[in-house]
Protein backbone atom coordinates (compact mmCIF):
# COMPACT_ATOMS: atom_id res chain seq x y z
CA UNK A 1 0.00 0.00 0.00
CA UNK A 2 1.39 3.48 -0.85
CA UNK A 3 1.66 6.50 1.33
CA UNK A 4 -1.20 8.28 -0.46
CA UNK A 5 -3.68 5.16 0.03
CA UNK A 6 -3.04 4.75 3.11
CA UNK A 7 -3.46 8.62 3.99
CA UNK A 8 -6.55 8.45 2.44
CA UNK A 9 -7.65 5.26 4.15
CA UNK A 10 -6.51 6.92 7.79
CA UNK A 11 -8.49 10.14 6.88
CA UNK A 12 -11.92 7.98 5.61
CA UNK A 13 -11.82 6.22 9.06
CA UNK A 14 -11.30 9.42 11.29
CA UNK A 15 -13.66 11.37 9.49
CA UNK A 16 -16.01 8.35 9.57
CA UNK A 17 -15.47 7.77 13.34
CA UNK A 18 -15.72 12.13 13.81
CA UNK A 19 -19.13 11.72 12.10
CA UNK A 20 -20.27 8.75 14.25
CA UNK A 21 -19.13 10.15 17.35
CA UNK A 22 -21.40 13.69 16.65
CA UNK A 23 -23.95 11.48 15.82
CA UNK A 24 -23.73 9.88 18.90
CA UNK A 25 -22.93 12.84 20.55
CA UNK A 26 -26.26 14.76 19.62
CA UNK A 27 -27.98 11.80 20.42
CA UNK A 28 -26.67 11.56 24.04
CA UNK A 29 -26.59 15.12 25.25
CA UNK A 30 -30.09 15.39 23.25
CA UNK A 31 -31.50 12.48 25.23
CA UNK A 32 -29.83 13.62 28.37
CA UNK A 33 -30.87 17.37 28.30
CA UNK A 34 -34.45 16.29 27.84
CA UNK A 35 -34.48 14.57 30.78
CA UNK A 36 -32.63 17.17 32.54
CA UNK A 37 -34.78 20.25 31.42
CA UNK A 38 -37.83 18.23 32.36
CA UNK A 39 -36.45 18.30 35.85
CA UNK A 40 -35.22 21.52 36.09
CA UNK A 41 -38.96 22.75 34.71
CA UNK A 42 -40.23 20.09 37.75
CA UNK A 43 -37.70 21.92 40.38
CA UNK A 44 -37.43 25.73 39.91
CA UNK A 45 -41.06 26.85 39.97
CA UNK A 46 -41.35 24.88 43.34
CA UNK A 47 -40.73 27.51 45.69
CA UNK A 48 -43.46 29.94 43.77
CA UNK A 49 -46.05 27.28 43.29
CA UNK A 50 -45.46 26.28 46.99
CA UNK A 51 -45.91 29.68 47.91
CA UNK A 52 -49.24 30.13 46.01
CA UNK A 53 -50.42 26.61 47.29
CA UNK A 54 -50.08 28.07 50.68
CA UNK A 55 -51.27 31.42 49.89
CA UNK A 56 -54.18 31.51 47.35
CA UNK A 57 -54.77 35.56 47.92
CA UNK A 58 -51.35 35.81 45.77
CA UNK A 59 -52.82 33.99 42.48
CA UNK A 60 -54.54 37.48 41.62
CA UNK A 61 -51.07 38.93 42.06
CA UNK A 62 -49.60 36.34 39.22
CA UNK A 63 -52.28 36.82 36.79
CA UNK A 64 -51.51 40.25 36.79
CA UNK A 65 -48.44 40.33 35.78
CA UNK A 66 -48.42 38.70 31.62
CA UNK A 67 -50.85 37.59 29.57
CA UNK A 68 -47.86 34.87 29.25
CA UNK A 69 -49.05 33.45 32.98
CA UNK A 70 -52.33 31.78 33.60
CA UNK A 71 -52.82 30.40 37.07
CA UNK A 72 -55.61 28.92 38.37
CA UNK A 73 -57.09 26.27 40.98
CA UNK A 74 -58.67 22.69 39.08
CA UNK A 75 -59.75 19.59 40.71
CA UNK A 76 -57.80 16.14 39.82
CA UNK A 77 -61.38 14.77 38.38
CA UNK A 78 -61.32 17.85 35.52
CA UNK A 79 -57.91 16.80 34.82
CA UNK A 80 -56.60 13.30 32.70
CA UNK A 81 -53.68 12.15 34.68
CA UNK A 82 -51.61 9.10 34.00
CA UNK A 83 -51.50 6.58 37.66
CA UNK A 84 -48.13 7.96 38.11
CA UNK A 85 -48.76 11.41 37.85
CA UNK A 86 -51.35 10.38 40.12
CA UNK A 87 -48.96 9.13 42.55
CA UNK A 88 -46.17 11.97 42.36
CA UNK A 89 -49.21 14.43 43.08
CA UNK A 90 -49.88 12.54 46.47
CA UNK A 91 -46.09 13.00 46.92
CA UNK A 92 -45.81 16.46 46.80
CA UNK A 93 -43.95 17.04 43.61
CA UNK A 94 -44.57 19.35 40.40
CA UNK A 95 -45.36 17.52 37.35
CA UNK A 96 -44.59 19.20 34.49
CA UNK A 97 -46.53 18.75 31.69
CA UNK A 98 -45.60 20.38 28.02
CA UNK A 99 -47.61 21.90 25.47
CA UNK A 100 -45.87 23.08 23.00
CA UNK A 101 -43.46 26.10 23.99
CA UNK A 102 -46.09 26.39 27.17
CA UNK A 103 -44.93 25.09 30.16
CA UNK A 104 -47.74 23.54 31.59
CA UNK A 105 -47.30 22.83 35.87
CA UNK A 106 -49.60 21.15 38.50
CA UNK A 107 -48.99 20.99 42.08
CA UNK A 108 -51.13 19.01 44.77
CA UNK A 109 -53.34 21.50 47.25
CA UNK A 110 -55.40 20.35 49.77
CA UNK A 111 -57.89 17.57 48.97
CA UNK A 112 -58.64 16.67 45.57
CA UNK A 113 -57.50 20.77 44.43
CA UNK A 114 -54.50 20.95 41.95
CA UNK A 115 -52.69 24.61 41.59
CA UNK A 116 -52.46 24.40 37.38
CA UNK A 117 -49.88 27.00 36.18
CA UNK A 118 -48.91 27.56 32.95
CA UNK A 119 -46.28 29.88 31.58
CA UNK A 120 -45.38 30.78 27.55
CA UNK A 121 -41.37 31.94 29.07
CA UNK A 122 -41.19 29.29 31.90
CA UNK A 123 -37.92 31.10 33.30
CA UNK A 124 -38.93 34.95 32.52
CA UNK A 125 -42.27 34.68 34.04
CA UNK A 126 -41.65 32.98 37.06
CA UNK A 127 -38.82 35.27 38.18
CA UNK A 128 -41.49 38.00 37.23
CA UNK A 129 -44.39 36.63 39.22
CA UNK A 130 -41.61 35.65 41.95
CA UNK A 131 -40.32 39.56 41.87
CA UNK A 132 -44.04 40.74 42.51
CA UNK A 133 -45.16 38.31 44.54
CA UNK A 134 -42.32 39.69 47.01
CA UNK A 135 -42.50 43.20 46.34
CA UNK A 136 -46.55 42.74 47.11
CA UNK A 137 -45.90 40.88 50.39
CA UNK A 138 -43.05 43.49 51.39
CA UNK A 139 -45.62 46.18 50.80
CA UNK A 140 -47.87 44.11 53.01
CA UNK A 141 -45.55 45.15 56.10
CA UNK A 142 -44.84 48.34 57.18
CA UNK A 143 -41.07 49.82 56.33
CA UNK A 144 -39.23 49.07 59.98
CA UNK A 145 -40.37 45.20 59.70
CA UNK A 146 -39.44 44.68 56.15
CA UNK A 147 -35.58 43.94 56.59
CA UNK A 148 -36.42 41.34 59.30
CA UNK A 149 -38.34 39.35 56.68
CA UNK A 150 -36.07 40.07 53.63
CA UNK A 151 -34.30 36.70 54.36
CA UNK A 152 -37.13 34.88 55.05
CA UNK A 153 -39.46 35.78 52.03
CA UNK A 154 -36.62 35.29 49.88
CA UNK A 155 -36.37 31.31 51.16
CA UNK A 156 -39.83 30.93 50.77
CA UNK A 157 -39.70 32.21 46.98
CA UNK A 158 -36.13 30.77 46.01
CA UNK A 159 -34.72 34.33 45.70
CA UNK A 160 -32.33 36.90 47.38
CA UNK A 161 -33.40 39.99 48.13
CA UNK A 162 -31.93 43.05 49.60
CA UNK A 163 -32.04 46.75 49.34
CA UNK A 164 -30.95 49.05 46.65
CA UNK A 165 -28.55 51.47 48.76
CA UNK A 166 -27.64 54.21 46.07
CA UNK A 167 -28.29 54.44 42.02
CA UNK A 168 -24.60 53.33 41.55
CA UNK A 169 -25.86 49.62 42.28
CA UNK A 170 -28.44 49.52 39.41
CA UNK A 171 -26.68 48.39 36.16
CA UNK A 172 -27.34 50.91 33.13
CA UNK A 173 -29.18 53.75 32.03
CA UNK A 174 -32.07 51.05 30.71
CA UNK A 175 -32.60 49.62 33.94
CA UNK A 176 -32.99 52.76 35.82
CA UNK A 177 -34.98 54.01 32.64
CA UNK A 178 -37.41 51.37 33.53
CA UNK A 179 -37.21 51.32 37.48
CA UNK A 180 -37.84 55.00 36.83
CA UNK A 181 -41.54 54.82 34.59
CA UNK A 182 -42.77 51.26 35.43
CA UNK A 183 -41.08 51.08 39.14
CA UNK A 184 -39.87 47.49 37.52
CA UNK A 185 -36.92 46.22 35.65
CA UNK A 186 -35.49 42.84 34.67
CA UNK A 187 -32.07 42.96 33.74
CA UNK A 188 -30.33 39.34 31.94
CA UNK A 189 -27.44 40.46 30.70
CA UNK A 190 -27.31 37.06 28.73
CA UNK A 191 -29.53 33.79 28.21
CA UNK A 192 -27.30 31.71 30.58
CA UNK A 193 -26.78 34.87 33.10
CA UNK A 194 -29.57 34.44 36.11
CA UNK A 195 -31.79 37.26 35.91
CA UNK A 196 -32.04 40.38 38.26
CA UNK A 197 -35.16 41.93 38.92
CA UNK A 198 -35.63 45.63 40.51
CA UNK A 199 -38.79 46.63 42.06
CA UNK A 200 -39.64 50.15 43.48
CA UNK A 201 -41.69 49.70 46.50
CA UNK A 202 -44.60 52.26 47.38
CA UNK A 203 -42.35 53.85 49.64
CA UNK A 204 -40.31 54.56 47.55
CA UNK A 205 -37.60 52.06 48.38
CA UNK A 206 -35.49 49.98 45.52
CA UNK A 207 -35.16 46.00 46.42
CA UNK A 208 -33.18 44.14 44.28
CA UNK A 209 -34.05 40.44 43.61
CA UNK A 210 -31.29 37.70 42.30
CA UNK A 211 -32.97 34.58 40.88
CA UNK A 212 -31.81 31.07 40.45
CA UNK A 213 -30.10 30.65 37.28
CA UNK A 214 -31.59 29.51 34.20
CA UNK A 215 -31.50 25.74 32.81
CA UNK A 216 -27.83 25.46 31.44
CA UNK A 217 -27.53 23.29 28.28
CA UNK A 218 -23.41 22.55 28.53
CA UNK A 219 -22.83 22.50 31.96
CA UNK A 220 -19.52 20.96 33.31
CA UNK A 221 -20.67 17.22 33.76
CA UNK A 222 -22.07 17.34 30.71
CA UNK A 223 -18.68 18.71 28.81
CA UNK A 224 -16.72 15.94 30.96
CA UNK A 225 -19.42 13.42 29.61
CA UNK A 226 -18.99 14.35 25.86
CA UNK A 227 -14.77 14.74 26.86
CA UNK A 228 -15.05 10.91 27.51
CA UNK A 229 -16.70 9.69 24.96
CA UNK A 230 -15.04 11.24 22.19
CA UNK A 231 -11.30 10.25 24.21
CA UNK A 232 -12.64 6.98 24.51
CA UNK A 233 -14.05 6.74 20.95
CA UNK A 234 -10.86 7.98 19.90
CA UNK A 235 -8.75 5.22 22.09
CA UNK A 236 -10.56 2.49 20.30
CA UNK A 237 -9.75 3.61 16.92
CA UNK A 238 -6.19 4.24 18.53
CA UNK A 239 -6.44 0.91 19.66
CA UNK A 240 -7.81 -0.46 16.53
CA UNK A 241 -4.93 0.52 14.04
CA UNK A 242 -2.16 -0.29 16.33
CA UNK A 243 -3.56 -3.79 17.01
CA UNK A 244 -3.54 -4.08 13.36
CA UNK A 245 -0.28 -3.00 13.27
CA UNK A 246 1.11 -5.23 16.19
CA UNK A 247 -0.34 -7.87 14.77
CA UNK A 248 1.15 -7.25 11.46
CA UNK A 249 4.76 -6.90 13.01
CA UNK A 250 4.20 -9.79 15.08
CA UNK A 251 3.58 -11.67 11.79
CA UNK A 252 6.95 -9.79 10.73
CA UNK A 253 8.64 -11.13 13.82
CA UNK A 254 6.96 -15.03 13.49
CA UNK A 255 8.88 -15.52 10.14
CA UNK A 256 12.01 -13.57 11.15
CA UNK A 257 11.91 -16.32 13.60
CA UNK A 258 11.01 -18.92 11.21
CA UNK A 259 14.31 -18.09 8.62
CA UNK A 260 16.27 -18.09 11.72
CA UNK A 261 15.50 -21.60 11.93
CA UNK A 262 16.35 -22.63 8.48
CA UNK A 263 13.03 -21.97 7.26
CA UNK A 264 13.95 -20.45 4.44
CA UNK A 265 10.75 -20.34 2.52
CA UNK A 266 8.93 -19.05 4.92
CA UNK A 267 7.20 -15.29 3.82
CA UNK A 268 4.86 -12.56 5.26
CA UNK A 269 1.48 -12.42 4.08
CA UNK A 270 0.69 -9.48 2.12
CA UNK A 271 -2.54 -7.91 1.96
CA UNK A 272 -2.25 -4.84 -0.03
CA UNK A 273 -4.75 -3.09 3.48
CA UNK A 274 -1.81 -1.73 5.56
CA UNK A 275 1.49 0.25 5.39
CA UNK A 276 3.28 -2.19 6.75
CA UNK A 277 2.55 -4.41 3.78
CA UNK A 278 5.33 -2.33 2.39
CA UNK A 279 7.41 -3.62 4.76
CA UNK A 280 6.38 -7.25 4.39
CA UNK A 281 6.93 -6.96 0.67
CA UNK A 282 10.32 -5.24 0.97
CA UNK A 283 10.95 -8.37 3.75
CA UNK A 284 9.84 -11.07 1.35
CA UNK A 285 12.23 -9.46 -1.32
CA UNK A 286 14.78 -9.74 1.00
CA UNK A 287 14.03 -13.46 1.87
CA UNK A 288 13.74 -14.74 -1.36
CA UNK A 289 17.16 -12.92 -2.06
CA UNK A 290 18.63 -14.63 1.14
CA UNK A 291 17.26 -17.62 0.50
CA UNK A 292 18.45 -18.10 -3.01
CA UNK A 293 21.83 -16.76 -2.53
CA UNK A 294 22.03 -19.84 0.19
CA UNK A 295 21.07 -22.33 -2.54
CA UNK A 296 23.48 -20.53 -5.29
CA UNK A 297 25.73 -21.27 -2.59
CA UNK A 298 25.14 -24.87 -2.19
CA UNK A 299 25.01 -25.28 -5.76
CA UNK A 300 28.47 -23.56 -6.26
CA UNK A 301 29.66 -25.82 -3.57
CA UNK A 302 28.65 -28.95 -4.64
CA UNK A 303 29.57 -28.01 -8.32
CA UNK A 304 33.19 -26.35 -7.41
CA UNK A 305 33.58 -29.40 -5.60
CA UNK A 306 32.66 -31.82 -9.11
CA UNK A 307 34.70 -29.20 -11.23
CA UNK A 308 38.05 -29.30 -9.04
CA UNK A 309 38.00 -33.07 -8.62
CA UNK A 310 39.11 -33.74 -12.26
CA UNK A 311 42.36 -31.33 -12.87
CA UNK A 312 43.47 -31.98 -9.29
CA UNK A 313 43.45 -35.46 -10.25
CA UNK A 314 45.29 -34.88 -13.58
CA UNK A 315 47.89 -32.98 -11.89
CA UNK A 316 48.39 -35.59 -9.37
CA UNK A 317 48.17 -38.01 -11.66
CA UNK A 318 50.64 -35.72 -13.77
CA UNK A 319 52.85 -35.58 -10.54
CA UNK A 320 53.49 -39.18 -10.26
CA UNK A 321 54.04 -39.48 -13.67
CA UNK A 322 56.83 -37.09 -13.53
CA UNK A 323 58.49 -39.21 -10.51
CA UNK A 324 58.59 -42.45 -12.50
CA UNK A 325 59.86 -39.99 -15.78
CA UNK A 326 63.36 -40.76 -17.13
CA UNK A 327 62.26 -39.38 -20.87
CA UNK A 328 62.65 -36.17 -21.86
CA UNK A 329 60.10 -35.32 -24.05
CA UNK A 330 57.82 -36.97 -21.90
CA UNK A 331 58.81 -35.26 -18.95
CA UNK A 332 58.34 -31.93 -20.95
CA UNK A 333 54.58 -33.13 -21.76
CA UNK A 334 53.81 -34.22 -18.33
CA UNK A 335 54.74 -30.47 -17.36
CA UNK A 336 52.68 -29.46 -20.27
CA UNK A 337 49.59 -30.96 -19.08
CA UNK A 338 50.34 -29.90 -15.33
CA UNK A 339 50.46 -26.49 -16.19
CA UNK A 340 47.63 -26.42 -18.83
CA UNK A 341 45.35 -27.96 -15.69
CA UNK A 342 46.76 -25.16 -13.33
CA UNK A 343 45.58 -22.52 -15.92
CA UNK A 344 42.25 -24.50 -16.34
CA UNK A 345 42.08 -24.24 -12.66
CA UNK A 346 42.91 -20.64 -12.67
CA UNK A 347 40.01 -20.01 -14.83
CA UNK A 348 37.94 -21.55 -13.22
CA UNK A 349 38.43 -19.52 -10.03
CA UNK A 350 37.89 -16.20 -12.10
CA UNK A 351 34.95 -17.19 -13.15
CA UNK A 352 33.50 -18.63 -9.79
CA UNK A 353 34.55 -15.46 -8.55
CA UNK A 354 33.38 -13.66 -11.48
CA UNK A 355 29.76 -14.93 -10.70
CA UNK A 356 29.92 -14.67 -6.63
CA UNK A 357 30.53 -10.86 -7.19
CA UNK A 358 27.38 -10.68 -9.86
CA UNK A 359 25.08 -12.80 -7.78
CA UNK A 360 25.30 -11.45 -4.31
CA UNK A 361 24.24 -7.99 -4.16
CA UNK A 362 25.55 -7.27 -7.76
CA UNK A 363 28.82 -4.94 -8.41
CA UNK A 364 28.87 -1.31 -8.56
CA UNK A 365 28.48 -0.69 -11.62
CA UNK A 366 30.77 2.74 -13.51
CA UNK A 367 28.68 3.49 -16.02
CA UNK A 368 30.04 5.27 -19.11
CA UNK A 369 28.90 6.17 -22.83
CA UNK A 370 30.71 4.02 -24.99
CA UNK A 371 30.26 2.63 -28.43
CA UNK A 372 28.94 -0.07 -28.29
CA UNK A 373 29.34 -1.00 -32.16
CA UNK A 374 33.04 -0.86 -30.96
CA UNK A 375 32.79 -3.07 -28.30
CA UNK A 376 31.01 -5.77 -30.89
CA UNK A 377 33.43 -5.31 -33.32
CA UNK A 378 36.43 -5.56 -30.67
CA UNK A 379 35.14 -9.10 -29.51
CA UNK A 380 34.39 -10.21 -33.13
CA UNK A 381 38.08 -9.67 -33.79
CA UNK A 382 39.44 -11.29 -30.63
CA UNK A 383 37.05 -14.55 -30.96
CA UNK A 384 38.60 -14.86 -35.03
CA UNK A 385 42.01 -14.80 -33.82
CA UNK A 386 41.40 -17.52 -31.44
CA UNK A 387 39.00 -18.99 -34.01
CA UNK A 388 40.19 -19.02 -38.26
CA UNK A 389 38.68 -21.77 -39.13
CA UNK A 390 35.23 -19.93 -38.48
CA UNK A 391 33.87 -17.26 -40.16
CA UNK A 392 32.72 -14.51 -37.34
CA UNK A 393 31.21 -11.38 -38.73
CA UNK A 394 28.99 -8.92 -36.84
CA UNK A 395 25.77 -7.24 -38.61
CA UNK A 396 24.68 -3.95 -37.77
CA UNK A 397 20.84 -2.85 -38.69
CA UNK A 398 21.88 0.71 -41.24
CA UNK A 399 19.20 2.74 -38.76
CA UNK A 400 21.00 2.08 -35.82
CA UNK A 401 23.73 4.35 -36.24
CA UNK A 402 22.55 7.08 -34.77
CA UNK A 403 22.11 5.31 -31.08
CA UNK A 404 24.77 3.49 -31.19
CA UNK A 405 26.65 5.54 -28.21
CA UNK A 406 25.27 3.70 -25.22
CA UNK A 407 25.29 3.63 -21.08
CA UNK A 408 26.68 0.29 -19.82
CA UNK A 409 29.42 -0.92 -17.67
CA UNK A 410 32.16 -1.30 -20.45
CA UNK A 411 34.22 -4.00 -18.61
CA UNK A 412 30.95 -6.74 -17.90
CA UNK A 413 28.92 -5.28 -21.22
CA UNK A 414 32.51 -7.02 -22.65
CA UNK A 415 32.35 -10.04 -20.96
CA UNK A 416 29.30 -10.80 -21.79
CA UNK A 417 28.95 -10.46 -25.08
CA UNK A 418 32.39 -12.53 -25.33
CA UNK A 419 30.85 -15.31 -23.26
CA UNK A 420 28.35 -15.48 -25.83
CA UNK A 421 30.29 -15.25 -28.90
CA UNK A 422 33.02 -17.70 -27.18
CA UNK A 423 30.17 -20.20 -26.50
CA UNK A 424 29.04 -19.89 -30.31
CA UNK A 425 32.14 -21.00 -31.53
CA UNK A 426 32.36 -24.24 -29.46
CA UNK A 427 29.58 -24.99 -31.24
CA UNK A 428 29.24 -23.47 -34.35
CA UNK A 429 30.26 -25.53 -37.71
CA UNK A 430 31.50 -23.09 -39.99
CA UNK A 431 30.03 -19.21 -38.74
CA UNK A 432 28.99 -17.17 -35.98
CA UNK A 433 27.04 -13.83 -36.48
CA UNK A 434 26.57 -10.91 -33.87
CA UNK A 435 23.21 -9.37 -34.98
CA UNK A 436 23.35 -5.57 -33.38
CA UNK A 437 20.33 -3.50 -33.17
CA UNK A 438 20.20 0.18 -31.66
CA UNK A 439 17.07 1.83 -30.50
CA UNK A 440 16.11 5.25 -29.12
CA UNK A 441 14.68 3.29 -25.98
CA UNK A 442 16.92 -0.22 -25.79
CA UNK A 443 19.88 -2.02 -27.16
CA UNK A 444 19.87 -5.70 -28.77
CA UNK A 445 22.75 -7.84 -29.74
CA UNK A 446 21.99 -11.48 -31.04
CA UNK A 447 24.55 -14.14 -30.98
CA UNK A 448 24.08 -16.81 -33.83
CA UNK A 449 25.38 -19.87 -35.28
CA UNK A 450 25.22 -22.69 -37.25
CA UNK A 451 25.56 -25.64 -34.55
CA UNK A 452 23.16 -28.53 -33.73
CA UNK A 453 21.28 -25.79 -31.86
CA UNK A 454 19.77 -26.06 -28.21
CA UNK A 455 16.38 -28.50 -27.39
CA UNK A 456 13.81 -26.17 -26.28
CA UNK A 457 13.12 -28.03 -23.16
CA UNK A 458 16.65 -26.61 -22.76
CA UNK A 459 16.50 -22.91 -23.14
CA UNK A 460 16.08 -21.82 -19.35
CA UNK A 461 18.14 -24.70 -18.10
CA UNK A 462 21.62 -23.37 -20.12
CA UNK A 463 21.18 -20.28 -17.32
CA UNK A 464 21.65 -22.39 -14.27
CA UNK A 465 24.70 -22.31 -12.80
CA UNK A 466 27.07 -25.12 -13.44
CA UNK A 467 24.78 -26.54 -15.86
CA UNK A 468 25.60 -27.96 -18.78
CA UNK A 469 24.09 -29.82 -21.95
CA UNK A 470 27.05 -31.84 -22.43
CA UNK A 471 27.62 -33.61 -19.53
CA UNK A 472 31.39 -34.58 -20.18
CA UNK A 473 34.10 -32.65 -18.01
CA UNK A 474 36.98 -32.93 -20.68
CA UNK A 475 39.22 -29.77 -21.65
CA UNK A 476 37.28 -30.92 -25.11
CA UNK A 477 33.60 -29.77 -24.24
CA UNK A 478 35.35 -26.71 -22.44
CA UNK A 479 33.37 -24.30 -20.20
CA UNK A 480 32.41 -24.73 -16.39
CA UNK A 481 28.57 -24.09 -16.94
CA UNK A 482 29.38 -20.18 -15.36
CA UNK A 483 29.59 -18.49 -18.54
CA UNK A 484 25.63 -18.03 -19.34
CA UNK A 485 25.30 -17.30 -15.47
CA UNK A 486 27.68 -14.55 -15.61
CA UNK A 487 25.78 -13.15 -18.94
CA UNK A 488 22.39 -13.78 -17.58
CA UNK A 489 23.30 -11.09 -14.38
CA UNK A 490 25.13 -8.54 -15.90
CA UNK A 491 22.05 -8.21 -18.00
CA UNK A 492 19.88 -8.07 -14.87
CA UNK A 493 22.49 -5.26 -13.21
CA UNK A 494 21.93 -3.35 -16.57
CA UNK A 495 18.25 -3.69 -15.97
CA UNK A 496 17.91 -6.17 -19.00
CA UNK A 497 17.30 -9.53 -19.71
CA UNK A 498 19.30 -12.68 -21.65
CA UNK A 499 17.53 -15.39 -23.59
CA UNK A 500 17.77 -18.40 -25.80
CA UNK A 501 16.18 -19.16 -28.95
CA UNK A 502 16.47 -20.82 -32.48
CA UNK A 503 18.63 -19.00 -35.02
CA UNK A 504 16.13 -18.59 -38.47
CA UNK A 505 18.84 -17.99 -40.69
CA UNK A 506 21.67 -20.49 -39.43
CA UNK A 507 19.94 -23.36 -38.19
CA UNK A 508 21.82 -23.29 -34.46
CA UNK A 509 21.17 -21.40 -31.54
CA UNK A 510 20.53 -17.46 -30.71
CA UNK A 511 21.41 -16.20 -27.63
CA UNK A 512 19.85 -12.37 -27.22
CA UNK A 513 21.13 -9.31 -24.72
CA UNK A 514 18.10 -6.62 -24.35
CA UNK A 515 18.79 -3.89 -22.00
CA UNK A 516 17.78 -0.11 -22.04
CA UNK A 517 20.24 2.48 -23.19
CA UNK A 518 20.37 4.79 -20.37
CA UNK A 519 20.81 3.70 -17.49
CA UNK A 520 19.31 5.06 -14.32
CA UNK A 521 21.48 6.69 -11.10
Amino acid sequence: MSLRSFYIRSYALLLMLTLLVALVGYLLVSGLNRVRERAWQEHFPVPLLSWLRDNPDGVHVANWVSDNVDIQYSSTADLELTPVERERLSYGQVISRNRGSVAHLLLKTSGNGVLDASFDHLYQDVSRVSALIAAWELEQISPVQRHQVLDELGGQLGIGIRYVASSEEVPGEVVLDQLASNGFAYDQQAPDDAAKIYVRLNDGEVVRMSMAAPFDLWPWPMLLIMLLLIAGALAVANYYVLARLHQRLRGIENVVGRIARGELDARVKVDNVSIVDRLSEAFNSMAEHIQRLVQVQQEMIHAVSHELRTPVARIRFGVQMIEDCTDEATLHKQLVGIDSDIQELDELIDEILTYARLEQGGPILATQTVNLQEVVEQVVREQQMTRPNLNIHAVVDLTSDDWKYVDVEPRYIHRAIQNLVGNATRYAAGEVRVHCHFGEETCRVDVEDDGPGIPEEDWERVFTPFARLDDSRTRKSGGYGLGLSIVRRILYWHGGQAFVSRSEDLGGARFSLVWPRSQSE
